[in-house]
């Protein structure tokens, strides 16, 4: 069953270029928005600055094979076991079979169909398929 994802906007960053992304989000990088497509500005409603969100995009540009992603080596190490090869899925890498970014930051303002938020690890005009509230653990309460 293909899958159809939409875009609800795009990200605006100061990198134009691979090798000008960092290689993790920066809580000190630089303001990033979150511009939504006018059908979707509405949907803000409810989110406060300060709150965290959860950030899902599209890593188009940094896909070098459709559908493949192979073992690869790390750019740091914490222990000798990280000098061999890690799986795609232990890495925040956007060579993945579904190059999907993800993020947790905080909103630092809201404006009209924009949100603003520091530190993203994306292109500039990388596209943005949803934002959700960042919650780390279901709680099981139904209030």
């Amino acid at each position: 069953m293909p899958a159809q994802l939409i875009a609800i906007g795009q990200i605006r960053t100061p990198f134009l270029r691979l090798d000008q992304c960092p290689r993790n989000i920066q809580p000190d990088g630089p303001q990033c928005q979150l511009q939504l497509n006018p059908p979707y500005w509405d949907e803000l409603r409810g989110l406060k600055p300060g709150q965290l969100i959860l950030i899902l995009y599209w890593l188009g540009a940094a896909r070098p094979e459709v559908g493949h992603a192979k073992a690869q080596q790390v750019r740091w190490q914490r222990s000798e076991s990280d000098s061999d090869p890690h799986g795609v899925f232990s890495l925040r890498t956007p060579i993945r079979p579904n190059p999907i970014g993800a993020a947790v930051v905080p909103i630092d303002r809201i404006d009209e169909g924009c949100i603003t938020v520091i530190g993203l690890d994306c292109l500039d005009g990388t596209v943005l398929l949803d934002i959700k509230p960042a919650i780390y653990r279901e709680t099981g309460s139904t209030a």
